[in-house]
């Protein structure tokens, strides 16, 4: 005689053990996802890098030649309106005088392919008045001087103290151990001179 609920060839106990391991599959599966979800989320940028994505700055009372230094991503950025002797010795170089002849859209991805890095493929418009780079050395990540006006290294740009490397006007690598020149973040500079960093 065979149950109501039960098909006749199923036994009785073998349709509970299946509803059991159903059951706990079905448990495991929700505790497990219950008990991954938080490591998951943890990787998921904080509420303070998420709103630091997008910087403006007001670059209006920036006088030729004067350095600033912006926050980034937790990364310094550093804003330079250069002066036309600046701007000359970085248009004055020849590109097979550099270590790093080329600027890819990794290192510069304002470019749209990869480019020479000549000034004016690194300078913010074709005037060159305007040079942004993010302020850490590509040999070890340490930060170079030179925002001060002071210790410019050999070629007016940056010098990494850490291990020697010198960065021209351009912020090209001249001397030292560093791969690559300084990279430059996603930015645009608008005809109101507000900088947009992160775009």
């Amino acid at each position: 005689m065979t149950s109501a609920t039960n098909p006749p060839d199923v036994p009785p106990a073998k349709a509970r053990r299946d509803f059991l391991y159903f059951a706990t599959a079905a448990t495991g599966a929700v505790t497990a996802g219950a008990a991954v979800w938080p490591l998951i989320d943890s990787m998921n940028p904080s509420a303070d890098v998420t709103a630091t994505g997008i910087i403006r700055v007001d670059l209006s009372g920036v006088e030729p030649g004067q350095r600033l230094t912006v926050k980034w991503q937790g990364r310094p950025i550093f804003v330079w309106r250069r002066t036309p002797e600046a701007i000359a010795a970085a248009r004055a170089v020849d590109l097979a005088e550099l270590i790093d002849q080329s600027d890819s859209t990794r290192e510069n991805p304002n470019l749209s392919a990869d480019m020479p890095a000549l000034d004016e493929n690194r300078a913010s418009d074709e005037t060159g008045e305007w040079l942004v780079v993010i302020g850490i050395c590509t040999h070890l990540g340490c930060i170079p001087q030179g925002q001060d006006g002071a210790a410019v290294g050999d070629y007016g740009g940056w010098f990494c103290s850490c291990h020697g490397s010198h960065y021209d006007t351009s912020g090209r690598i001249r001397k030292g151990p560093a791969p690559r020149n300084l990279d430059i973040p996603p930015y645009v500079l608008g005809s109101d001179l507000e900088l947009v960093i992160g775009t």
